[in-house]
């Protein structure tokens, strides 16, 4: 299996070749560049180990949610790659990918992110790590700060939301700072491609969770 995966759900840009047992990743701090960006990093790294697009076998993306330019490239150059390539793909989840680099980075077993989603709301979704795996406790969500779900222990707080809590939260770590990276991408899709869970093409959707930004815009009703 040769596994591109690529991560643009917020300002940076990475992508990542999982590749007889590795893993690497290229990233980049990229704020209105990952357009250029993504398909030049892609064949640089390709280039690195000597392989094509012609040799990708899988693909995965980060389908969101995160920020509406970004999750949209992901998934609309995965989605083009797939047909040329006539290859399967994988998306996942923006807050799943977050999760799964602070438990590679700290080892931790109770991870809630929290991501600015603006407007005064945020992203967030919480894991419990067993037998190996991150398990959700909860589905993705969009809410107000005050509306996230209350959940019983201790946990790691994880995302670029995690300033605007101000109910309390039983925590023992914090990183604002991490953000999603292809790495864990191809993590992630690795475990989805080994369970058979692939999505075809034509399903390579980014995940907004707000469906109705346009109601919220100033002077919209």
């Amino acid at each position: 299996m040769i596994l591109l995966a690529v991560e643009t759900s917020v300002h940076a840009c990475s992508v990542a070749l999982h590749h007889q047992g590795q893993i690497i990743c290229d990233e980049v701090e990229a704020p209105r560049q990952q357009t250029q960006l993504l398909l030049p990093m892609i064949e640089t790294l390709l280039a690195r180990l000597n392989l094509g697009l012609q040799d990708v076998t899988h693909l995965a993306y980060s389908a969101g949610p995160g920020a509406f330019s970004g999750v949209r490239l992901g998934a609309a150059a995965t989605q083009g790659l797939a047909v040329a390539l006539n290859c399967p793909l994988v998306a996942v989840s923006s807050l799943e990918v977050l999760a799964y680099g602070i438990r590679r980075k700290y080892l931790e077993d109770r991870i809630y992110v929290v991501t600015d989603a603006r407007m005064n709301e945020v992203y967030a979704a919480a894991f419990v790590w067993e037998h190996d795996v991150l398990h959700r406790q909860c589905e993705d969500r969009l809410c107000k700060v005050e509306d996230l779900p209350r959940l019983d222990g201790c946990w790691f707080l994880a995302g670029n939301g995690v300033p605007f809590l101000s109910m309390p939260i039983e925590t023992h770590g914090i990183d604002q700072n991490m953000m999603p990276s292809a790495y864990d991408v191809a993590i992630i899709a690795a475990r989805q491609i080994g369970a058979g869970c692939l999505t075809r093409p034509e399903h390579a959707l980014p995940v907004y969770l707000r469906n109705d930004v346009w109601k919220k815009l100033p002077g919209r009703e």
